[in-house]
């Protein structure tokens, strides 16, 4: 297994530069995932890693060796793909032994190779079918024993689920974080649009956007401490709310007067110099709770609607705010239309200047 690391790589077709200044060390036995809108070049980030897209600048070192222009198959990486990419007329042993007989090895080595993993993965009944035999999670199964038996130092896996449905894509999910912590050292690098597959499989999360990284981090230090607005609205679902206001103290606890007419308090200190500053305050829907006192602010309910252990509420905030999103726990359908009076914990509440966190100041 081996630490990969990312110094000033950068990728351009022709004029157009889609990823610059990537900067990032990966160190073994992590499984880092790469997030991002559609188009935020987190695949050809990847593909990059695998050899399979070109570096145009900057270096990418694997166990410490600058692998630039190393081939792809000397890389010492498996990747998994989201088609699967299984031979359709060999067995799931017949595809899991493929990579091992083009190396070379004996039939001892390979027959060891095979059956460790499909033991690890739970395959051993299924080694004589054809893929045409198994359900979709078993297939991407396979996928995954195939680069298992090769014993590479980076794992790549390239949206290994989205062609999943939702149930398979949990259980599938599950193995995959299973299969993890069987393996230890390994160090894997995942790709995905999925934010619950981040947050529920990653060491750290590398949000990508604008051709660049624009946070990396545990799921919780993302969550809790977003660097800026584009993380803190990526990162959740329903996203962070974010409402503009005016900081009318500062010190240890900062009071934003909010132009729709609500006060929020945050522990994120401030300086006596930011009095007055334009700023937007986030919170999250899920830190909203009703109150009898101050209120962050108020508004009347346009929807709800209740999922069983919460219910979401849909509104706007009165003279003039932006849209928010609250999420109260248990069946609140009795709502709607009415006006509710929202407050949050300052310790959950963040300020954000230009669209980047004071707490990163």
């Amino acid at each position: 297994m081996a630490d990969v690391k990312l110094t000033n790589v950068e990728k351009a077709y022709g004029e157009v530069k889609v990823l610059a200044n990537i900067n990032l060390d990966i160190k073994q036995g992590e499984l880092i995932v790469f997030v991002g809108p559609s188009g935020c070049g987190k695949s050809t980030l990847l593909r990059m890693i695998a050899g399979l897209e070109k570096i145009t600048g900057g270096t990418l070192e694997i166990d410490g060796a600058v692998v630039n222009d190393v081939p792809p198959a000397q890389r010492g990486i498996a990747m998994v793909f989201q088609s699967y990419a299984l031979y359709p007329h060999m067995t799931v042993r017949e595809n899991m032994e493929f990579a091992l007989k083009i190396a070379k090895k004996t039939k001892e080595e390979i027959a060891v190779g095979v059956d460790k993993a499909a033991k690890i993965l739970q395959l051993t009944p299924y080694l004589d079918r054809l893929p045409k035999a198994l359900s979709g999670g078993q297939r991407q199964r396979v996928a995954i024993g195939r680069a298992i038996v090769r014993d590479p130092k980076v794992y790549l896996f390239d949206e290994p689920l989205s062609n999943l449905d939702a149930a398979l894509r949990v259980a599938t999910r599950i193995e995959i974080a299973q299969l993890k912590e069987k393996m230890p050292d390994s160090t894997m690098v995942y790709v995905t649009h999925d934010q619950v597959e981040a947050m529920t499989l990653a060491s750290r999360i590398v949000v990508l956007a604008g051709g660049g990284i624009s946070q990396v981090g545990t799921p919780m230090e993302l969550y809790e401490r977003p660097q800026n607005e584009f993380v803190a609205q990526f990162i959740g679902s329903p996203a962070m709310n974010l409402l503009a206001g005016e900081i009318i103290e500062t010190g240890a606890q900062t009071v934003v007067r909010l132009e729709g007419g609500g006060v929020a308090r945050s522990m994120v200190p401030t300086l006596t110099a930011d009095l007055g500053m334009k700023v937007n305050i986030g919170v999250r829907p899920e830190d909203l709770v009703e109150t009898d006192g101050e209120p962050l602010f108020s508004g009347e309910v346009e929807i709800t609607e209740a999922l069983g252990e919460v219910t979401l509420l849909y509104f706007k905030p009165q003279n003039g705010g932006g849209a928010v999103v609250g999420k109260l726990p248990g069946i609140h359908a009795d709502l709607r239309r009415k006006t509710v009076n929202l407050s949050a914990d300052p310790k959950k509440v963040q300020i954000f200047a230009q669209g980047q966190s004071l707490l990163y100041r």
